[in-house]
């Protein structure tokens, strides 16, 4: 099931007397249990994009639907949204977390007791319990990130929309929202996150989206943009000395590299097994594909001098 579908939007904002396209035909497709990495630098146009989807700022241009509804059309679907955006207050600091999920439990549609019902078991699950009469302000950075996301969770939104949420936090605390992430988008539900920590969203997505000047400029799933800009050398490292005979045979092949103690390969999986052979009878410590990060892609990709 497609949660979000952004197609075509476009936003221009005037400043100083002159016209400036914020977003220029961006689309977005989101389903059911996915997690969507928006990325791009900043003054892409990934928050007027963000605020276009939650309903925040009409588009000039094209149009959202979220669960099948138009924001702008019918005030009904933005029940289907939560929201946690980097650099707002997302909850109350002088209530507790009780008092944060039960008030914002009930703006969003929920009874008093329904918020209630649904507040005590999710505080329960971020490890929240025992704090739930304290005030938001008294708790750490990281148990006031997971309140955040609860808030924005607690009314069971079809799609949650995640803004740096692992951003200044510790080690301990950024992986427990990690782990918070993966479940919710694992019981069915639609996540676009935005990060400036590339390895988080590597960790997390199923698909990136990558923004540049408004337009978006990659987008597929994690796995095949990753495979797309990885290559194919293999880095096969050895225990001992590799005698002169295997040497010169494998520094005779066009596509072997040999060093002391380490053994390069340039070229597909089925030739790897050659060169394994002549290595025999030594030991292997390790063979490593060269595999190429999130973080090396992005920046290759905005890089870039743009397309005519």
């Amino acid at each position: 099931m497609i949660v979000l579908e952004a197609s075509q939007l476009r936003k221009t904002f005037r400043t100083r007397g002159r016209a400036v396209a914020a977003v220029r035909g961006v689309s977005l497709r989101i389903a059911a249990g996915e997690v969507q990495a928006f990325l791009g630098p900043n003054g892409a146009g990934k928050t007027t994009t963000i605020k276009m989807i939650a309903g925040l700022i009409d588009p000039d241009e094209g149009r959202v639907s979220v669960a099948g509804k138009d924001p702008f059309r019918d005030p009904g679907a933005l029940r289907e949204v939560g929201a946690v955006l980097e650099g707002n207050r997302n909850v109350y600091w002088r209530l507790t977390p009780l008092e944060n999920l039960e008030y914002f439990g009930v703006l969003r549609g929920l009874s008093p007791h329904e918020a209630r019902r649904r507040a005590l078991p999710l505080l329960e699950r971020l490890e929240l319990a025992d704090k739930r009469h304290a005030p938001v302000q008294t708790l750490s950075r990281g148990m006031q990130q997971k309140l955040s996301i609860a808030v924005a969770f607690i009314h069971h939104p079809k799609l949650l929309l995640l803004d740096e949420p692992t951003l200044g936090l510790d080690v301990e605390a950024s992986e427990a929202v990690k782990v918070l992430i993966r479940e919710i988008a694992a019981e069915g539900h639609a996540i676009l996150l935005t990060t400036h920590q590339l390895d988080v969203a590597e960790e997390l997505s199923d698909r990136v989206a990558i923004i540049r000047k408004g337009e978006i400029i990659a987008e597929e799933t994690t796995t095949e943009l990753i495979r797309r800009f990885s290559g194919q050398a293999y880095t096969i490292e050895i225990d001992g000395e590799l005698p002169s005979a295997q040497q010169q045979v494998l520094a005779a092949m066009a596509d072997v590299e040999v060093q002391a103690g380490q053994v390069t390969y340039v070229g597909s999986p089925e030739g790897l097994y050659q060169v394994l052979d002549l290595l025999k009878p030594l030991p292997i410590r390790r063979i490593e594909l060269d595999v190429a990060d999130l973080t090396e892609i992005f920046l290759k990709l905005i890089r870039e001098p743009p397309h005519d």
